[in-house]
């Protein structure tokens, strides 16, 4: 089995070698509403190399997950369909990997019961999404709310998957996966892998309006998110208006320049440039010319696939059918190993 840190070397040149071996990569994503410039370079790039790159890869919409935080039914539905559109216009291949939605999987739900029972309050409780999520909501948390790392362990574990891409602020979460592993391989006999971590090697995308925190599609200045559907105008507006310094050069230090650093994590992730050459590139440019530049490599990047998201979106029986049939699939997976569990357990 490959090093977590073989795997992010491999990953970053675009090839995991011959003389590594993935069993199976599960990750998911929220569908609330249009992935952002942050989730595409930070995950759904890293998505389309590894299903080029590995023979056995789950991806799943993961619409129960998205219940923790209250939700409008028909605003629920609207954005299933939409991050599906996204996803497979940014280039996720039904025919390459697993791609399904969530529920459609009723042993995602069956599996965390059974692995919460084996968690403790206390561990989630010191869970940092759980303190922030919970300032959110008043202070008066869900049930949900506290337990869905759980749910994130029994996504991963239902298929024994045995690596998983995260970012840092994810990291946690996949530490109590693990942690849950080992203590069901303790009680109950070796059985589920414990996961490990794939850290993708992009630098992490700041909002465009407050560089010190990252770029979030909840965040109440709409100028601070740059949507992979947005316009050409929408994406200039957003990067004119992005906040930088007085300083006029073009460098990279995120620790006093924040704004102008972000820019140039950017313009790097969008074109494959090292940070190094985007420097070279931009040297003699001030920064209201740099935010252009850094804007038109973004549009070129996006236009093929905003373009096919609209036409993804007129078909939305289509879209219906690929979570449908992924999820038969994921369903086929899952089901002798879930009947494993409920053996082990003394359900059967």
């Amino acid at each position: 089995m490959a090093t977590p840190s073989g795997l992010i070397r491999a990953l970053h040149r675009g090839t995991l070698g011959q003389n590594m071996v993935v069993d199976r990569i599960f990750s998911g994503i929220q569908p609330t509403g249009m992935p952002h410039l942050g989730n595409y370079l930070g995950a759904i790039q890293n998505w389309v190399n590894l299903q080029e790159e590995c023979s056995s890869v789950l991806y799943s919409i993961m619409d129960m997950h998205s219940l923790t935080m209250p939700k409008d039914p028909a605003v629920l539905r609207q954005n299933i369909l939409d991050t599906t559109a996204a996803v497979l216009a940014c280039g996720i291949d039904p025919k390459k990997c697993f791609f399904f939605r969530q529920s459609l999987v009723p042993e995602h739900a069956e599996l965390a019961w059974i692995l919460g029972c084996l968690t403790n309050v206390p561990r989630l409780l010191r869970l940092p999404q759980w303190k922030m999520k919970r300032a959110s909501q008043n202070n008066e948390g869900t049930v949900g709310l506290l337990t869905y790392p759980v749910l994130q362990a029994a996504d991963i574990l239902l298929y024994k998957s045995t690596h998983v891409p995260v970012g840092e602020d994810q990291v946690l979460h996949l530490e109590l996966a693990q942690d849950i592993a080992q203590h069901f391989n303790k009680k109950y006999g070796e059985f589920f892998p414990v996961p490990k971590a794939i850290l993708s090697t992009t630098k992490k995308i700041k909002s465009l309006r407050d560089p010190t925190v990252k770029m979030s599609k909840s965040d109440p200045q709409k100028l601070a998110t740059v949507n992979i559907a947005d316009s050409p105008d929408e994406i200039v507006l957003k990067f004119r208006k992005a906040v930088t310094d007085f300083t006029s050069e073009v460098t990279y230090d995120p620790a006093s320049r924040p704004g102008v650093s972000n820019l140039v994590s950017i313009h790097a992730a969008v074109t494959g440039l090292s940070i190094k050459e985007v420097l070279h590139q931009s040297a003699g440019l001030d920064t209201a010319h740099y935010k252009m530049v850094v804007a038109e490599s973004v549009i070129q990047k996006f236009a093929p696939i905003r373009n096919e998201i609209k036409k993804l979106q007129e078909d939305t029986s289509h879209l219906i059918k690929v979570l449908e049939d992924g999820a038969e699939k994921a369903k086929e997976l899952a089901a002798p190993i879930y009947q494993e569990v409920r053996r082990l357990v003394g359900f059967q």
